[in-house]
This record gives structure tokens, sequence and C-alpha cells, in this order.
């Protein structure tokens, strides 16, 4: 009983065929930007590769992607954006859900799906305020917290969300998936939150998400 989480696909689906028991997974985990500003031609297609794997995929935009590719998901009954999942449902005992938050906070770039942190902070608040009746949450959050291993440039500068952070460091959920930063994979704690950062699909990585020891935990695997 798991999921498998990644995100940063970015148009590139090779590495896909070589995450191990994909297809006996609970289905898979999307952070964010599948595409590369791209919109339906280009999800339809990263959804085919995805679906081929494992029929089951939650998703949500990253900056990287448009209108079209959130419209997509949402067609499809896919879309993590503001919405929380039961993610084990025949578990007994206790709920854990997932729900997701996408875009990403402002960068150099203008890239497609951009907002600012006042507006993740409310989207933030807004969706974990949906899920006040389960017992464990994994936050899917496109955009890192600020100042930790999941956030950091090559450069060594930090630019991830200061509103993420405090959400973390306030509510205290047993996992935080991001993404959006590409050389940061890695994994750090706010409180007795996990974060994990798996990095760009391409480089390989992704969580493993499962029921442990009456909570959730998350583990960050490569390829």
């Amino acid at each position: 009983m798991f999921w498998i989480a990644f995100g940063d696909v970015h148009e590139s689906t090779g590495m896909i065929e070589r995450i191990p028991d994909l297809e006996q997974a609970e289905g898979i985990i999307v952070s964010g930007d599948l595409t590369n500003r791209g919109g339906e031609p280009q999800i339809r297609r990263i959804w085919a590769e995805l679906t081929r794997r494992n029929p089951r995929v939650l998703a949500q935009i990253g900056n990287m992607d448009t209108q079209a590719v959130h419209d997509f998901l949402v067609d499809r009954n896919a879309n993590l954006h503001l919405n929380v999942v039961d993610l084990f449902p025949g578990l007994v005992g206790r709920r854990i859900g997932a729900f997701g938050v996408g875009f990403s906070t402002p960068t150099p770039f203008g890239t497609p799906s951009e907002v600012s942190d006042r507006q993740i902070d409310a989207w933030i608040r807004e969706t974990h305020a949906k899920a006040r009746d389960y017992d464990e949450l994994v936050a899917v959050i496109h955009t890192p917290p600020l100042d930790t291993r999941a956030d950091r440039l090559t450069s060594g500068g930090h630019v991830g969300s200061a509103a993420v952070r405090a959400f973390l460091e306030e509510t205290q959920p047993a996992l935080c998936i991001s993404g959006h930063i590409h050389e940061s994979e890695g994994e750090d704690r706010i409180g007795r939150t996990k974060v994990i950062n798996p990095g760009m699909l391409a480089q390989g990585g992704y969580v493993v998400v499962e029921p442990d020891n009456g909570g959730v935990t998350g583990t960050l695997r490569q390829v």
C-alpha cells in the first residue's frame, strides 16, 4: 500500500519507465511542472506515458505549466491543486490525506503560473481547512519552504516560500513533498514535518509515500 510521487517532469518522460513497482502503487502524484510552458498537446502526451504505467494520477500545475494543463487535469478528475484526496481509503483506524498547492512564487523568468507568496499562503490555508477530518496529511506544495535543503540554489541562495515554511511550522503535517528547485534534491525537517524535494524527474528522484507506525512516511529514492 503506497503511492509514488515526483515532480518537475518538464516533458522528459523517459525516467517513468525506470521507476520500479509503479504498476503496483495506489497511484502517482505529480507535484508540478509537467510541461515547459506547454498546453494540451504536451500534457496529452505526458498523460499517456503516466497512465500507461498506472491509471490513477493526481497532479497539479507548477509555474511552467499553463491554464490549458490545469483544465486538462480538472477534466480528468486528476487535479490536486486546492483539493484534498484520501490516499488510503481502505485503511482501518485512521485517515491519511494529501492536499495540493501548485504554481510558484515569482521567478526571474516570467513563467506562466506565478503568484505572490501571499496568494500561496491563502491557498494553503484554504485547502488545509478542507482536511480537518484527516488524522495525518501529506502536503504537496510545488514551491519548497524557505531556508531548507529543498530550496537551495547551486549558488547557496535560498529561494523558497516564507508562507510555506510558516504554515509547516504552525501545523506540522507529517510530510511535505515539494519541487521547483531542481538542484535541491534532498530531505530536511521542520519540526515533525519531513520535507522532501525529489528534484527533476529526469535526474531519477522520486518519493515512496506509505502508512507507517500509525502515521504516514515518505522515503526519497533514486532510480
